[in-house]
């Protein structure tokens, strides 16, 4: 306003042409100390003085709220999120983590040790700053708004895990996000016994119990420790060259038809099969030599990275 003000002035007070008022302009609120374009009026020097007057306090302002903004982080804060939003943005197949308690922070452990990426969401500033500290990408925000979920690139995501504290906030998070994404695999903490059925009829495609799934593990450690043991190794692909792994076979797959025989996967591979899914309930196969694959059949196989990479081929899986 300063600006468009002071070109109107010496437009009119002085009779300058356009260019001579934007220029006079131009040296007087930048205070070069060039002379005038021409030689002022006294009512012309009034006014000059005046807008010195005014040019000096509005920088000075403008300079306290760039310093204010410095200091107190604001600055430094928005220009991360900013970057932030980018990177999310730029995710595809990724994961989405709605709640950052102790679930949700051994989950983020877990996919950072795998490698695969992932956004997560939650509201409570603690859980937050301890995302910036491990440096994972985050939102702060309510995961049950779909605003929240869609900046987290949920259209585009490959799974999502709803721990929030509340079965309730649990239940929408999970209708929201099957709304938003009918291919999204969602799973999702129940701490009560009837919301595992809601949260399936929400959308969930996997509902888990901690209670449930400690008892479950405590009897196995019981029973047969060592097996818990391998598969803990195998799954996280710590301390052991195997990995235990899941690989769908494609439509377009050179294993479809042929039989477990013809197919020759442990040798072709170096990877065992340890059995096959198979159908929308994931009925297991009681295979033989003379089964065929089929289709969209979930092979559980175990073997080295790269035998497994093999398989995934065979399968047509773009891992």
């Amino acid at each position: 306003m300063l600006f468009v003000i002071s070109i109107i002035g010496y437009w009119l007070i002085e009779d300058y042409t356009l260019i001579e008022a934007f220029y006079m302009t131009m040296i007087t609120l930048s205070t070069v100390g060039f002379g005038e374009v021409r030689p002022l009026s006294p009512t012309g020097q009034v006014f000059t003085a005046i807008v010195i007057l005014i040019g000096i306090m509005v920088i000075a302002i403008l300079f306290s709220i760039l310093t204010e903004y410095i200091i107190t982080g604001e600055l430094s804060g928005t220009l991360r999120k900013s970057r932030m939003s980018k990177k999310i943005a730029s995710l595809k197949d990724h994961f989405i983590i709605c709640g950052y308690g102790r679930i949700g922070e051994q989950v983020a452990v877990e996919l950072q040790s795998l490698e695969k990426p992932f956004v997560v969401i939650d509201q409570d500033r603690t859980a937050i700053e301890k995302c910036g500290g491990h440096q994972y990408y985050f939102i702060e925000g309510d995961a049950t708004q779909d605003e929240i979920l869609r900046q987290a690139g949920i259209d585009h995501a490959h799974g999502l895990v709803a721990v929030l504290n509340a079965d309730a906030d649990n239940v929408f998070v999970v209708l929201s996000a099957r709304s938003l994404n009918p291919n999204l695999t969602i799973v999702a903490r129940a701490t009560q016994k009837a919301a595992e059925h809601k949260l399936r009829k929400a959308g969930a495609n996997r509902v888990v119990s901690p209670y449930n799934m400690a008892g479950y593990r405590i009897v196995n450690q019981l029973i047969r420790p060592h097996v818990t043991f391998f598969l803990d190794i195998a799954m996280r692909s710590q301390g052991l060259d195997l990995v235990l792994d899941e690989i769908g076979i494609t439509e377009d797959s050179s294993l479809n038809g042929k039989s477990m025989a013809e197919a020759n996967v442990r040798a072709r591979t170096g990877a065992n099969i340890l059995t096959i899914l198979r159908g929308a309930e994931h009925q297991v196969v009681d295979w033989s030599p003379e089964l065929q694959f089929e289709p969209k059949d979930m092979l559980i196989a175990v073997g080295k990275p790269d035998e497994l990479r093999r398989l995934a081929d065979l399968a047509g899986n773009q891992r």
